[in-house]
């Protein structure tokens, strides 16, 4: 075998997986751009979203989770765990539904870990299901209203806010979030 050959066996491979690589790195810089803006907008909604958000052992964030349905729905959004306001992994959220469900509708979703035990149990999962992994407590409209006293109290908070389109149905009941590749 010649060295040409040789070296086009391994920088064709080497190539490729640059490729692969600078491919995904677009995307993730876009979603950390937009999940700057998110945390920003969600901290303007309530005096007391950014003290909590402090407070919390980690913060995951989707800054655009898209819902649509005639009949049948999906939902689904990308989006970062963040601790002490720094990206340390990258996750989905997805949803499917039957029923009376026709449109297609956009949010952004904060979700607060509490404690660090309701942190441990999520990093720890494979795919973890809000409704069956977690008592989750979720604030209707990033918290315009004051907090209740329950709040502070709760392992896992979830903030569904900045609603755009035609469905009403805003719940997380089922929605399973798993970590990308």
């Amino acid at each position: 075998m010649k060295i040409p050959n040789i070296l086009a066996a391994i920088a064709l491979p080497v190539l490729g997986f640059s490729t692969t690589v600078a491919a995904q790195a677009a995307p993730r810089i876009e979603l950390d751009r937009q999940v700057t803006s998110t945390v920003t907008a969600f901290n303007g909604i309530h005096a007391s979203n950014s003290k909590l958000a402090a407070q919390a052992a980690a913060v995951l964030v989707f800054p655009e989770v898209t819902k649509a349905g005639a009949g049948v729905a999906g939902e689904y959004g990308e989006g970062v765990l963040q601790v002490n306001g720094k990206t340390v992994d990258y996750y989905s959220i997805a949803s499917g539904s039957i029923g009376l469900t026709l449109g297609v509708a956009k949010h952004s979703e904060v979700i607060m870990f509490m404690t660090r035990e309701a942190l441990d149990r999520f990093v720890a999962s494979e795919g973890w299901s809000i409704g069956a992994d977690a008592e989750v407590m979720v604030v209707e409209s990033g918290g315009h209203e004051e907090y209740d006293s329950m709040v502070d109290k709760k392992p896992v908070l979830a903030f569904l806010f900045a609603e755009k389109g035609l469905i009403g149905d805003l719940s997380l009941v089922g929605t399973k979030i798993s970590k990308l590749k």
